[in-house]
């Protein structure tokens, strides 16, 4: 949507928004505490699709993270020395 959202974030974001309002249906919301609690799956599903700068959104730095923290590393340096397989001067 205006090449903000993808489809995923909008599943994403409906599913919380849905869940919400059918607890806040079968929830007694007139209790401060319940009502955040009926309300929290929207929060959640929105502040991960909200889009940030150099970024597509929250979730993809999240799993951006979780990447770089989760898997091996690999740093291929070739140096300043490095020849490319070639020998010798042309």
């Amino acid at each position: 949507m205006f090449g903000l959202f993808n489809t995923v974030d909008l599943i994403i974001f409906g599913t919380g928004i849905g869940i919400s309002i059918l607890l806040m249906m079968f929830l007694p919301v007139d209790n401060f505490w319940i009502a955040i609690l009926a309300i929290t799956p929207g929060l959640i599903c929105g502040f991960l699709v909200v889009p940030i700068p150099n970024y597509h959104n929250v979730r993809t730095v999240i799993n951006n993270a979780w990447i770089f923290y989760t898997t091996r590393q690999k740093y291929i340096w070739k140096g300043w020395c490095f020849d490319n397989g070639e020998t010798g001067k042309k």
